[in-house]
């Protein structure tokens, strides 16, 4: 291939689509192309023998001498530093800059060769996507202070909803004593289990509000109690909240099970009365508990229309509702609360769905 000719690399020079700056060891132009020239309105002979900072602006000097230079002279080169430099009419002009050291075959430094690249798209791009980021992270910050703020409302909500539904309870229980109709006995009984849902649901909020705040589920695990009698107290409690649903129960616990015995009655409360407000009315809820090869197994089984597909994947999600009766619709907390109580237990909550039954099994390791 033929050498082009010296005009041809004086052209190159002159007229490439980038500016070229040659800086003498002192940090003075030695020389600068009709490009750069162009891009600041300067004529040579205003930049040409003047020190190349000179051009920048204050904060451009501050960084070109505190670290450009040295850095330079430490290993030869510097390569895309942000550098702005101020035109004629006193306007900067936004640019990207590599720099070299032309040294001798000593090693001693002759000149500095600089290229610089218009960067006013590049720049302002980075600048919206810095503030862009600064605006995420301050939304995201107030975010999570409204969120955490609004589950400690929720939390304290529901502690201070406690009082007076205890001395509800304690009315219903007196008035019980003293009933005398069967109309007194069905406005009682209509209370007890007014008493019953509502504490369920506040349990779950807590919860909730406890999960969400970092605290998660807490357990006062104990083998040595029996877990029976707790179960039965709390279904026989729905029992008396659902009047004419049937619920069988079977337990065959074999060897002790170290849980939150109070918690496991609230994760069956929970199943069972998700069963009652999705099952068939007219078939029984089955409840089987029991300890089968080093584990515990706790199910809850009922009739009726099978669970959709779609609704599979979010059944244990807060706030998930399916298709309830608009008399039972609740929260949406019970089935998400139980599994973070199977979680909080090292075990796994699951369902499965047919035509024939639902029902949600939980397993855990005995201790």
């Amino acid at each position: 291939m033929p050498t082009p000719p010296i005009d041809e690399f004086q052209d190159l020079f002159e007229n490439a689509p980038c500016g070229y700056v040659v800086l003498r060891m002192n940090g003075r132009v030695e020389r600068v192309n009709r490009t750069m020239l162009s891009w600041t309105g300067h004529a040579p002979d205003e930049m040409i023998g003047n020190r190349f900072s000179d051009f920048f602006n204050m904060a451009g000097r501050i960084f070109y001498e505190t670290h450009i230079a040295p850095l330079l002279r430490m290993q030869g080169f510097f390569h895309e530093f942000a550098i702005d430099v101020v035109g004629k009419d006193g306007r900067p002009i936004q640019m990207i800059a590599n720099a070299v050291e032309r040294r001798d075959d000593s090693g001693m430094p002759l000149s500095i060769r600089l290229t610089m690249i218009r960067a006013t798209d590049r720049r302002l791009y980075e600048s919206q996507l810095l503030k862009a980021r600064d605006d995420a992270a301050g939304n995201l910050a107030t975010e999570r202070e409204t969120s955490e703020l609004r589950e400690q409302f929720i939390a304290v909500l529901g502690h201070d909803l406690r009082n007076p539904l205890a001395s509800i309870s304690a009315g219903a229980r007196i008035l019980g004593r003293d009933a005398k109709s069967d109309r007194d006995h069905q406005i009682v009984a209509m209370l007890q289990s007014t008493v019953v849902r509502m504490a369920g649901l506040i349990d779950n909020i807590l919860d909730f509000a406890r999960g969400r705040l970092g605290g998660g589920i807490t357990l006062d695990r104990n083998a040595k109690a029996p877990l029976e009698p707790v179960l039965h107290q709390v279904i026989d409690e729905l029992r008396l909240a659902s009047t004419g649903r049937e619920i069988v129960e079977s337990y065959a616990l074999e060897a002790p099970v170290d849980c939150d015995r109070s918690r496991i009655g609230q994760m069956v409360s929970n199943l069972v009365g998700n069963a009652i407000t999705h099952g068939s009315s007219d078939q029984p809820i089955r409840v089987r508990v029991l300890t089968e090869d080093g584990l515990f197994k706790l199910s809850v089984c009922n009739s009726g229309e099978p669970i959709a597909e779609k609704a599979m994947a979010k059944l244990f999600e807060p706030f998930f509702r399916g298709e309830a009766r608009a008399s039972r619709q609740g929260l949406g907390l019970g089935l998400h609360i139980a599994s973070q109580i199977a979680k909080a237990h090292d075990g796994k909550l699951t369902v499965s769905s047919s035509e024939k039954e639902t029902c949600f099994s939980f397993e855990m390791p005995l201790r």
